[in-house]
């Protein structure tokens, strides 16, 4: 089963939110990850995929490391 609303996707400018958006699929959430990246991405954003039901974080953009 599903959760409705399990992937979410933050993005943030000079670490002030400017969107987000919530997916049941968590293929559907990385291929958005990577739409918003490019789009997106550039000097001051920030994105972030984030597993709601666990709190994980999955993926971010630019990486953390």
């Amino acid at each position: 089963m599903t959760t409705p609303e399990r992937y979410r996707l933050t993005l943030t400018v000079a670490g002030r939110p400017v969107q987000h958006g919530w997916w049941a699929s968590e293929a559907v959430a990385r291929s958005k990850f990577a739409s918003w990246v490019g789009e997106w991405g550039r000097p001051g954003a920030r994105i972030t995929l984030t597993d709601e039901v666990t709190g994980e974080t999955l993926t971010t953009w630019p990486n953390a490391e």
